[in-house]
């Protein structure tokens, strides 16, 4: 495979409707008792910023940016922006919320319509170019990738009773699905393609990014969330029915977004 560059474009106008949304966001997960969906949000915005600027950027050298802004606090924008909104959309996804729906709504629907509001009102304005390289690293994150669905593929072949078995299709479908709603967020919004001539240009980063990039820590996410739900609610209280690691793995598989209303359903608990 050559070189595969991730590049964005965007007006300043950009980052201040996007950083006012995670604002709306976080309030709402706050407002709804998602504790801990917004506390795993915050985290790994961090966790983000650390890989994207001191991984990609300052050991493997891959980001470069237009001259006069700051790599730095463009990146820590981006990283909070994006760590937050996937994995707080993830953990909704694994824990099953009763509004799933709502909130894909309307996550999806800003990364589709921020661009659209941008190039309505900033049509003007220079545009800000960020781009990293993959070559140097995307090799380590597909050992992170296999070695993590490694790891659930053999748990699930030692697991001798079906119940107790990690539902591997729903974690797939969750890390691509996420992964592949941001880049086609990017690329319908101008985004994404700005720069790049060929079709081939505008997509290799849709679909490798989609398969590779949130994919690889679906099984390691998982994981700790098992290990969190276990011993504590959404609403970060400690569990009166604590079960063990395999018993939990049990108790999630019989749960589904639309089913009967369950104690991890925020408005459920609110009070107890």
């Amino acid at each position: 495979m050559s070189e595969l560059i991730a590049r964005r474009a965007f007006s300043p106008l950009y980052i201040w409707l996007d950083l006012t949304f995670l604002v709306l966001l976080a309030a709402l997960l706050l407002r709804t008792r998602r504790y801990a969906t917004c506390l795993v949000g915050l985290v790994m915005g961090a966790v983000y910023f650390a890989v994207d600027y001191g991984i990609f950027h300052l050991l493997c050298g891959a980001r470069s940016i237009t001259d006069g802004y700051s790599l730095f606090w463009v990146l820590l924008w981006m990283s909070v922006s994006y760590g937050f909104t996937n994995f707080a959309w993830i953990w909704l996804w694994i824990s099953k919320d009763r509004h799933l729906f709502e909130w894909s709504l309307l996550i999806l629907s800003w990364w589709f319509c921020c661009p659209l509001i941008t190039a309505t009102f900033a049509p003007g304005d220079a545009l800000i170019v960020i781009q990293r390289t993959t070559g140097s690293y995307h090799g380590y994150m597909a050992i992170l990738l296999f070695v993590g669905y490694l790891g659930l593929i053999v748990y699930n072949l030692l697991q001798k009773t079906p119940d107790r078995r990690i539902r591997i299709p729903w974690l797939l479908a969750i890390g691509i699905l996420v992964q592949f709603g941001w880049e086609a967020g990017l690329l319908l919004g101008g985004i994404r393609s700005a720069g790049f001539a060929t079709a081939g240009e505008k997509l290799m980063p849709l679909l490798v990014n989609s398969l590779l990039e949130t994919n690889l820590g679906m099984p390691y996410i998982y994981v700790i969330y098992i290990a969190f739900s276990r011993r504590f609610t959404e609403q970060l209280r400690p569990r009166s029915d604590r079960l063990s690691f395999t018993g939990c793995i049990a108790r999630e598989n019989t749960r589904s977004v639309r089913g009967t209303p369950q104690e991890s359903a925020p408005e459920e608990s609110a009070g107890n």
